[in-house]
């Protein structure tokens, strides 16, 4: 019978090294061939829209999509995963967390193949739930000593450095400016609802790696022309869905500055399929979009260590 697990059976499981695993998986599956991704698709109404990201893994057998609502009353996400031969159902679960833990992951693997390996120091702007998953991702990913964060609400950024030191082991601090942020950092993560870019092209070091992952709709913004434009190496999810909801670069795009060929997806980094960073002084980029086989990779594992444990409740579903 098929499984329902619920957030608190998520968090019961899930890791950020399990994420990190499943995420990369389903990207080097992606890049041979052996998985199907569709874009966002979005039903909109004025109070609530409807999401639905959907996406096949055959090689891990299993089909299935993630749905949720964004209303000013919350967010609510559930994913869907079916047997990919027989089309049963597995499990339905409940996906907040699991959804802020594979997105980190994605960002995570990034800058594990794109980041300098002499990268220590990072600098994130957000101090939100999916902040706090990038934050965890990149440490579990990258061997740092140092992270500085910046938000708007100071009281909010005080309380969640605190939380992300503890939680893993590394210094998370609160930096004063956006400026204080990027400079003398190796790696840039912006993790924003923003509309403008966040910062100025001119602060970043050479050999910085850079992960944008808060502009997945054509109205947001964290990245400015001027940053892409310094930017050896674009990397995207997918490029289908990099070219549908990328805001950072549509500007580029529609200006002719910037063509879909440009684009490289991660998984051909990972496969080896194109090379990643080439030299110690490239600014590099993952524009990271969402997609349905993350989900549907981390779900699988995430199934698997919940039976093992006895967690969720069976449904009475053929």
């Amino acid at each position: 019978m098929a499984l329902f697990l619920t957030e608190n059976d998520v968090k019961q499981v899930l890791t950020a090294t399990m994420a990190l695993e499943a995420v990369e998986s389903a990207h080097r599956d992606l890049a041979l061939g052996q998985a199907q991704d569709t874009p966002r698709a979005r039903t909109r109404l004025p109070q609530t829209v409807l999401h639905i990201l959907q996406g096949a893994l055959p090689a891990q057998g299993v089909i299935g999509y993630k749905a949720y609502t964004t209303n000013r009353s919350g967010n609510r996400f559930l994913v869907h995963m079916f047997d990919a031969a027989s089309g049963l159902l597995l499990a339905i679960i409940e996906a907040d967390y699991m959804g802020m833990i594979r997105t980190g992951a994605a960002s995570g693997i990034a800058a594990r193949c794109l980041a300098r390996p002499d990268a220590r120091v990072a600098g994130v702007f957000g101090a939100g739930w999916q902040a706090e998953g990038h934050v965890r991702a990149i440490c579990a990913a990258l061997p740092l000593e140092r992270i500085k964060v910046f938000s708007r609400n100071r009281e909010k950024l005080l309380v969640f450095c605190q939380r992300m030191s503890e939680t893993t082991g590394v210094a998370v601090v609160p930096a004063a400016s956006a400026e204080e942020t990027v400079r003398g950092s190796d790696l840039v993560g912006t993790v924003t609802t923003a509309t403008q870019p966040l910062f100025d092209a001119e602060w970043l070091a050479p050999g910085t790696h850079i992960n944008a992952a808060g502009s997945n709709a054509l109205i947001r913004q964290e990245l400015s022309e001027a940053t892409l434009r310094r930017c050896a190496l674009i990397a995207v999810d997918a490029v289908p869905t990099a070219l549908a909801e990328a805001g950072d670069l549509l500007p580029l795009l529609e200006k002719g500055r910037l063509h879909a060929r440009q684009l490289v997806e991660l998984g051909d980094i990972l496969t080896g399929r194109h090379a990643g960073r080439t030299s110690a002084e490239q600014i590099t980029v993952f524009e990271s979009q969402g997609m349905a086989i993350q989900d549907l990779a981390v779900a699988l594992r995430v199934v698997a260590a919940a039976r093992a444990r006895g967690l969720g409740v069976e449904l009475p579903l053929q």
